[in-house]
Formats: structure tokens, C-alpha cells, sequence
């Protein structure tokens, strides 16, 4: 494989994780498109170079942390705490899909993919 057909290949993995982020971001509206993130993740992180890899790794975590305190929010929504839950949860989705699309965009791994919070 030459330089120009790895580019390729990077270009497009790259096109694929920023796909993920940006279904996830409209996920706050049309809640089946973070589903859809989350199925393509698990898809092509087993054949992304490790850089990328850790950014599929960021977005599976991204969604099942995120559909936990979603649930929670759901569950404690009938004493108000809920709603706060929920908000948080929508802040915490754009600022993760925010900073993961910058490490994108910067052709750098997700420093900790492990962190809960934003890297």
C-alpha cells in the first residue's frame, strides 16, 4: 500500500469518527441517531489504526455513560432532580463530542478514553 492509499484510508476513518460525534450531537433532537453512532463505532474500531481507535473507544463510552444517567434522570425525573440530571447529561455529551472532535481534527488520540468526565 502506498502513501496515497493510507492517507486514504486515514482520511476516511477520520470521516467516520466525525460522522459518530456528529450523531451523537443530534442525538440531543433525534435520539436514534446516537443508536446509530454507537453501532457504527463498534463497527470500525476493530480495524482503525490506534489513534482513531481510541476515539470509537471514547464514543462507545460516551454512549453507555450516557444512556446510564439518562435512565437515572428518567427514574428521579417524578422528584425534579431529573431534569437537572438530564441537563447535565446534554452539556456533558456536547462538551465530550466538542473535545473529542478537536483531538480529532488534530490527528490525536483521546488521551484518556477512560476518564467519565472530558479527558
Amino acid at each position: 500500500m502506498n502513501n496515497e492509499e493510507n492517507a486514504s484510508l486515514v482520511e476516511a476513518g477520520v470521516g467516520n469518527v466525525r460522522l459518530v460525534y456528529i450523531l451523537y450531537l443530534v442525538a440531543l433532537v433525534v435520539g436514534i441517531t446516537g443508536l446509530i453512532g454507537v453501532v457504527m463505532a463498534y463497527i470500525y474500531r476493530d480495524g482503525a489504526s490506534e489513534w482513531l481507535r481510541s476515539h470509537y473507544t471514547w464514543q462507545i463510552r460516551t454512549f453507555w455513560i450516557g444512556l446510564g444517567l439518562s435512565v437515572v434522570g428518567l427514574i428521579t425525573s417524578v422528584i425534579l432532580i431529573g431534569w437537572l440530571i438530564w441537563l447535565f447529561t446534554a452539556v456533558w455529551l456536547i462538551v465530550r463530542c466538542v473535545k473529542g472532535m478537536q483531538w480529532l481534527e488534530r490527528r490525536q488520540p483521546v488521551p484518556d478514553v477512560e476518564n467519565w468526565l472530558f479527558g
